[in-house]
């Protein structure tokens, strides 16, 4: 009498895939396959410098999140947008702080979250009101550290230090502000919705690209692993999610699919290194760990920032 062999303990349907494979065997075949993988990740990672799966995991959260709100209800989108600058805010006033300037973060966060809320539900005026007064209440909670002895600093150190809270609220509030802005206009959700997802094809393409074929530095001394050949996949991605967009989104000729994907082909670069050089004169690697993949808040933001300003310009240009 022969004894019946070990079923594995996979699913049902590798079980059938597998009918004479032991338990054994089977767990021997996932652990190769596993290695495999963190192999294979191991030298993406080692190569652009992001883990992919973390990447693209919390990327497709984020962006489950954007569509859901920007489709159904746009004041959900307001809170995402406000939540995301906060974090923003803090995270660059905190690294700043690393690099010697003493950044007020309290008042950079509750300044980033009255524009935004402002910007969305009064308006462009109100928006550049509540900007000046949140760069006035932060370089006012500065000086009135002073009075604390573990805050007194040289005259050009506290100068120095409002200087650095004002570049996050120019930098991180007024330009996040800007795509509430222009989502509160009719149909603004979907010009949102579209210079987001072509900024993210401008994302990918340099990232697929540069990964396979990028051998020439575009800008060594800033951002080592971009490349020419990066920023030309960047072009062919953001140019086609562009036109497609133009088209059967946004109502427009394909003409301006091109416009915008190359304004905004730029304006992506141009952000990612800028916040590479601010990162290397600050001597980081990324703003933070709080967005595994992708370092931090503003890593995943740096090229969304200024296209949000390109983007509102030219609805205004073109269709308002």
């Amino acid at each position: 009498m022969t004894n019946d062999p070990e079923v594995p303990t996979g699913t049902p349907e590798q079980a059938r895939k597998h009918p004479g494979m032991t338990r054994a065997e089977f767990e021997a075949k996932v652990r190769e396959r596993r290695d495999q993988f963190d192999r294979a990740n191991d030298k993406i990672t080692a190569r652009s410098g992001r883990n992919l799966v973390s990447a693209v995991g919390i990327g497709l959260g984020l962006g489950l999140v954007m569509i859901f709100s920007l489709l159904f209800i746009k004041d959900i989108f307001v809170v995402f947008a406000v939540v995301l600058l906060a974090f923003t805010s803090f995270e660059l006033a905190t690294a700043l702080r690393h690099a010697g300037r003493d950044i007020p973060r309290v008042p950079s966060v509750i300044s980033t979250v009255v524009v935004v809320v402002v910007s969305f539900y009064f308006g462009a005026e109100w928006q550049w009101i509540a900007t000046i007064c949140g760069i006035l209440l932060v370089v006012l909670w500065r000086l009135a550290e002073l009075a604390s002895p573990r805050h007194r600093a040289s005259m050009r150190s506290v100068a120095l230090d409002m200087s650095g809270g004002v570049f996050v609220q120019v930098y991180v509030t007024f330009l996040g502000s800007i795509a509430a802005l222009l989502l509160r206009y009719d149909n603004g959700q979907w010009w949102v919705m579209s210079f987001l997802i072509i900024v993210v094809s401008v994302d990918v393409g340099a990232y697929a690209t540069g990964l396979n074929f990028g051998k020439h530095p575009m800008a060594p001394t800033i951002s080592p692993k971009k490349t020419w050949e990066g920023f030309a996949g960047s072009w062919i991605f953001g140019v086609a999610a562009s036109v497609l967009l133009s088209l059967f989104l946004l109502d427009r000729p394909w003409w301006f699919g091109l416009i915008l994907g190359t304004v905004l082909v730029f304006t992506a670069t141009a952000g990612d290194l800028s916040e590479s050089l601010l990162k290397r004169d600050l001597g980081i690697k990324d703003m933070s760990t709080w967005l595994p993949g992708h370092g931090g808040f503003l890593d995943r933001l740096d090229s969304i920032l200024p296209s949000a300003a390109a983007a509102y310009v030219l609805f205004i240009v073109f269709a308002h």
